[in-house]
């Protein structure tokens, strides 16, 4: 934990604080403190006493005439810190009978400014976000050779052509269609998906695009999202049959799902054999876990359900990541701006099928495809899961699951994030930020320690 230490030093030491003209360090003001990290960069401040104008008054009272004094009598200082204990309170209580000159310890939480949320402009635009990713490009990391299937509204390929100024490929041979949605590969209205395709693209220009529009399903289902999961478990029955046609040195299939359950009313109750939300034994997530085993990587969005402003459709009261989206063996993606902020409608963790979601964070609300129409953003976690989707791709053009299974890739990308919010993994960004010089150091390595191995042989 953060904390802010509030110290009453000797008062040659709070002069020298306090003058702008002197210098004291951290050093100076607090020596060592048993249990907290202090923070030596921070340079100390000299707080001022607040007293009352009357002699009466409450001097921690801000609803009155107040003065203030910078005496070295009466002003502290502050020095910063952090504190490692599991038991804070307890630290904290040591601190204050071990240190009489100890005054007070305060929090010291990460503040942010306002977050950027769904009705805000484009931050930035897709080319900000290849610039960011472009070290890939540089080891012709580029997609090539690697299916990327896109389960959403269906690709529009003549709007991605126009809009990237080149060529898209669609599979159509190997893409797949709901029963009763009718329509042809790469041809379907601009939509949803045809965004998520054009943002997977950015990291992965190259790829073999695979439309497997399962949002179009019109399919009726006991419940909303049973009638959404009969075909998404088809559909990734169609694609574990497609990976086993593929030369095991040459396994490359990356599957992005920018969709989810916003409501537990569209669901089974947790209890119940039939629910999803909580369920890893429920059909689709069992598929799920299938695929992977096969050696596809499976990526969900985190969801649009985060505190800051959530989508107007979540009801679920807490741990929106959901089902699918939380599963162990799939990336769970939440969103950054082009800043590295989080966008205030990332889903935070924990997730319902394990706890660490989201894994990590991707980029999004940026101006892109122009799917929604000229100067509306690529947004959502929907954006920010095919923007990673691509980075996956772009790996896979020259390491195959048989060189890097899907869960050892998993672990780079989380180990490899540009690591924000608090150290470590958090609800918040999961392990980080997607990280393209890094992600290139660790295959870099690990190229080159896979060449040691082979010469010792």
């Amino acid at each position: 934990m953060r904390v802010l230490i509030q110290m009453r030093p000797e008062r040659d030491v709070v002069e020298a604080v306090a003058n702008p003209q002197l210098t004291a360090t951290t050093q100076d003001v607090a020596g060592r403190l048993p249990g907290v990290d202090l923070d030596q960069s921070f340079t100390p401040v000299a707080l001022p006493r607040p007293l009352s104008t009357t002699t009466d008054g409450d001097p921690l009272s801000l609803e009155q005439p107040l003065r203030f004094s910078m005496a070295p009598q009466d002003a502290s200082v502050l020095v910063r810190g952090e504190i490692h204990d599991y038991d804070t309170a307890s630290r904290i209580a040591m601190l204050a009978l071990a240190h009489p000159n100890i005054v007070g310890i305060s929090a010291d939480p990460v503040i942010q400014g306002t977050p950027t949320c769904g009705g805000d402009s484009p931050v930035g635009d897709w080319q900000a976000v290849r610039d960011i990713l472009a070290e890939l490009g540089a080891d012709n990391l580029d997609g090539t050779g690697v299916a990327l299937a896109i389960t959403d509204t269906g690709i529009n390929t003549q709007h991605l052509s126009s809009e990237l100024g080149r060529p898209i490929t669609v599979d159509a041979a190997r893409s797949w269609n709901p029963p009763g949605v009718s329509g042809q590969p790469g041809q379907f209205p601009v939509d949803h998906g045809t965004m998520c395709a054009f943002d997977a693209l950015i990291a992965a220009p190259k790829a073999t695009l695979l439309d497997v529009p399962v949002l179009l399903s019109e399919r009726v289902g006991p419940t909303v999202m049973s009638g959404l999961l009969s075909d998404a478990v088809a559909a990734y029955s169609h694609l574990w049959a497609l990976l086993k046609t593929m030369p095991e040195d040459k396994t490359a299939l990356v599957v992005s799902n920018s969709w989810g359950s916003f409501s537990p009313q569209w669901d089974f109750p947790p209890s119940h054999p039939g629910n999803y939300s909580d369920n890893p034994g429920h059909p689709f997530n069992l598929m799920v876990t299938a695929l992977e085993n096969a050696g596809a990587d499976v990526l969900f969005a985190a969801g649009n359900c985060g505190r800051d402003c959530p989508d107007g459709r979540c009801q679920f009261p807490n741990r929106p990541i959901v089902g699918a989206n939380s599963h162990p063996r799939a990336l769970s993606i939440g969103g950054v701006d082009t800043r590295g902020d989080r966008v205030g409608y990332s889903s935070q963790g924990p997730g319902r099928l394990s706890n660490r979601k989201p894994d990590i964070c991707a980029y999004t609300h940026f101006e892109g495809s122009h799917a929604f129409g000229a100067g509306k953003p690529d947004s959502g976690t929907s954006a920010a899961c095919p923007v990673a989707a691509g980075v996956v791709a772009a790996i896979r053009t020259q390491w195959p699951a048989s060189a890097l299974k899907p869960s050892e890739l998993r672990t780079l990308l989380r180990r490899t994030a540009d690591d924000l919010g608090a150290a470590g993994f958090d609800h918040d960004y999961g392990y980080g930020v997607i990280n393209a010089p890094s992600i290139m150091d660790a295959l870099r390595r690990r190229k080159k320690n896979g060449q040691r191995s082979r010469s010792r042989r």
